[in-house]
């Protein structure tokens, strides 16, 4: 993948805080023509630093009232794939991460309800032949984010974490 510079960064920035931005606007927010902030974009996408477009959706007006992380134990290393691919069948979850410590997977789901969430859990999550799961039920999100925090938002470049 090629570099990314200031300017990228600056470029990814503005998309993702709102996606739909033209790219007369883009330049205008960078100091760049339209059609250089075009051809960044471009580029940006070509080189898979860009890697989609999407619209963020309001969970609650999707019927959607309950959301819970559920951290997951396959039980041993030679079940982890079969699990994860039974995992990604539920309905409900959004994102599915492969993690190092106690537990195989962390799981971000949605449910409309506690009801809906508790036969998740029961019924879903050992179909897809977890062993064991652990729930957090989200009581507000004070926090989320379009997409990862880039260099020059508080990110350390060398490895020292946030700053």
């Amino acid at each position: 993948m090629s570099s990314v510079d200031a300017t990228d960064r600056a470029i990814a920035r503005a998309l993702q805080s709102n996606a739909r931005m033209t790219n007369a606007e883009i330049g205008r927010i960078v100091g760049l023509a339209q059609s250089s902030a075009h051809d960044r974009v471009r580029r940006l996408e070509a080189a898979g630093h860009i890697e989609g477009y999407h619209a963020r959706l309001a969970a609650r007006s999707f019927g959607l009232g309950v959301s819970a992380f559920v951290f997951v134990d396959a039980g041993d290393i030679a079940a982890e794939a079969r699990v994860a691919e039974g995992l990604k069948a539920i309905p409900g979850v959004e994102e599915i991460h492969h993690i190092a410590g106690e537990d195989c997977f962390l799981v971000k789901l949605w449910a409309p309800d506690n009801e809906a969430l508790g036969r998740l859990l029961r019924q879903d999550f050992g179909t897809a032949g977890a062993r064991s799961t652990r729930t957090t039920i989200v009581l507000e999100t004070l926090l989320d984010r379009p997409g990862p925090p880039l260099p020059g938002d508080g990110v350390a470049n060398g490895g020292g974490g946030i700053r």
